[in-house]
């Protein structure tokens, strides 16, 4: 037919596993049998592309099974065709994420909720006395420690969020580990 179809002629789709979704529990069982063809090979994909987090890549399948539900009138007819189009799906929720990482506004976290789950009892006493210290540090001191030690931002995205020069943001980090470095002596944790 050389790309030309004739007139009269009808054309139907291939069909490798074709399933007509009609109802909702069609749908539910379409989504049980995507998640057992093509779960665990979309979680090693996302996971991939996440640099090893496979707790988002278990987000990421379960967000591209919603997806699937939500168009399993179309895909359960689709056969084959629908594994291209959940890997389609699950590598653009995972640029979703990356842009969301990267775009997303820092959030300044009050002292009290910082992390402090380590296992060894020294690390905990030590995690209290800093979390104490940096009690003692004024607003803007504690800010600026958090975003750089902490959240490990560097000068210049320091500087964006706080909305000031570069060579404003390392005075007060020089200060503020000062002042951090005098409370710890205060208490004992630091040889004076």
């Amino acid at each position: 037919m050389n790309g030309i179809i004739e007139a009269g002629t009808t054309l139907t789709p291939s069909r490798a596993h074709p399933r007509h979704v009609t109802s909702d529990a069609d749908c539910d069982a379409f989504v049980r049998d995507v998640y057992d063809r093509y779960g665990p090979l979309l979680v090693r994909y996302a996971t991939r592309l996440l640099d090893g987090d496979r707790h988002k890549a278990e987000d990421i399948l379960q967000e591209t099974a919603v997806r699937a539900w939500k168009h399993g009138w179309f895909l359960g007819t689709r056969g084959d065709h629908v594994r291209p189009w959940l890997y389609t799906v699950t590598r653009n929720l995972v640029i979703d994420h990356h842009r969301a990482r990267r775009n997303r506004p820092l959030e300044l976290m009050p002292v009290e909720d910082l992390d402090a789950s380590w296992d060894c009892t020294e690390s905990t006493i030590t995690t209290h006395a800093v979390l104490k210290a940096l009690r003692e540090l004024n607003e803007q001191q504690r800010t600026v420690i958090r975003l750089m030690y902490y959240l490990e931002c560097s000068v210049a995205q320091a500087a964006e969020h706080l909305g000031v020069p570069p060579g404003t943001v390392k005075s007060r980090a020089f200060y503020a580990v000062r002042a951090l470095r005098k409370a710890l002596e205060k208490q004992g944790v630091l040889a004076g």
